[in-house]
């Protein structure tokens, strides 16, 4: 049996989520039965294991998990000492290896050695875009931890617009074709 809603025409159906009683489902006005009584409302389905398991998580894990992630890319950065091969020994770039051009993220690895051993003039040569987010994202990170840890806001946290973030990634564009430029003075950031 179908019910009223698949039933109706394309057009009660639109009534009927509107709130209007449609053919077949008729109601006299009264105490029980004001008109237009019909109301619709959203069920959310049972949480399952796994949402469960994160409501119970303590507040720390999900700071602890993200520290050992970043841990993680330091040491990598530390332990493979990008500075001493070339943007193309293994492994490699994809895009550089088959076009011989800069992508997006070219030498970032090695602006990260650069910026955990201090030379900032050396990490911009190499990942400029990094060198300018890299205050912003350990300001976020920084807040975000404490602010979890303590359960109440100790750092004001920082909220970016869609604009600013439109606006990097405009940059960051711009950014990334100026720096396979073969003149002066872009060939300064080809990595």
């Amino acid at each position: 049996m179908t019910s009223p809603l698949q039933a109706a025409p394309s057009s009660d159906r639109l009534a009927a989520f509107a709130g209007a009683p449609q053919a077949g489902m008729e109601q006299q006005p009264g105490p029980d039965h004001p008109p237009h009584a019909y109301q619709y409302s959203y069920v959310a389905p049972p949480k399952g294991r796994i949402a469960r398991l994160v409501e119970r998580m303590p507040r720390w894990v999900s700071p602890l998990g993200l520290t050992t992630l970043l841990s993680g890319g330091v040491a990598y950065t530390l332990l493979m000492r990008p500075t001493e091969t070339s943007a193309t020994a293994a492994p490699t770039c994809v895009m550089k290896l088959f076009t011989g051009f800069d992508c997006p993220g070219c030498g970032g690895t090695r602006a990260a050695w650069y910026l955990l051993h201090g030379d900032i003039p050396a990490a911009a040569h190499h990942h400029a875009m990094m060198v300018f987010a890299t205050p912003f994202l350990v300001y976020m990170y920084v807040s975000w931890t404490l602010n979890r840890l303590a359960g109440r806001q100790v750092l004001p946290t920082m909220r970016l617009s869609s604009g600013a973030l439109i606006g990097f990634l405009v940059v960051w564009l711009v950014w990334s074709v100026a720096r396979n430029l073969p003149w002066a003075p872009f060939d300064w950031m080809f990595v």
